[in-house]
């Protein structure tokens, strides 16, 4: 075998190994979110990750362990955050993947639950030897008619 077909094949073989272990990482939060574990949220994210989120305001810088455990606290039951059709893309020390969530629970007071789904797109560095989350964009489509209300009822299509 050549010396360039050996590079090319531990590059490939890098690379799935990187992506799985960003796959990994999103589930972990997913499962942080439903054990309402905030360091567990935390932990993957760089200390000035810039978060474009459905809260206000429109950028977030970092993600502060009690801040998220004081929303956290705001359920009453565990937080379902369900990924479909995520794409990861690896070049070297950076990655994105995109894709959407759903997500269920119910906040403590509500009279009912929370159930829609939401694009994201997370950006990922390498760094020290580890993927850490550096850009995290979440956002809800919404109509534009006179309304400007969310589009909670929209749902993935088939592929």
């Amino acid at each position: 075998m050549s010396t360039s077909t050996l590079q090319e094949k531990a590059a490939n073989s890098q690379a799935v190994r990187d992506e799985l272990d960003i796959r990994a990482l999103m589930n972990g939060i997913h499962r942080a979110h439903h054990d309402k574990d905030a360091a567990g949220i935390v932990v993957p994210y760089a200390k000035d990750a810039a978060f474009f989120s459905l809260a206000p305001p429109l950028e977030h810088r970092g993600r502060g362990r009690q801040e998220v455990q004081e929303w956290l606290d705001t359920w009453a039951t565990p937080i379902e955050i369900t990924p479909q059709d995520f794409a990861v893309t690896v070049s070297g020390d950076f990655a994105f993947a995109h894709g959407f969530l759903r997500m269920q629970g119910t906040k403590k007071g509500a009279e009912k639950s929370v159930d829609f789904w939401m694009r994201e797109t997370l950006c990922f560095q390498r760094q020290a030897g580890a993927w850490r989350i550096v850009h995290e964009h979440t956002s809800v489509p919404f109509y534009m008619d006179a309304s400007a209300r969310p589009a909670f009822d929209l749902k993935p299509e088939p592929r």
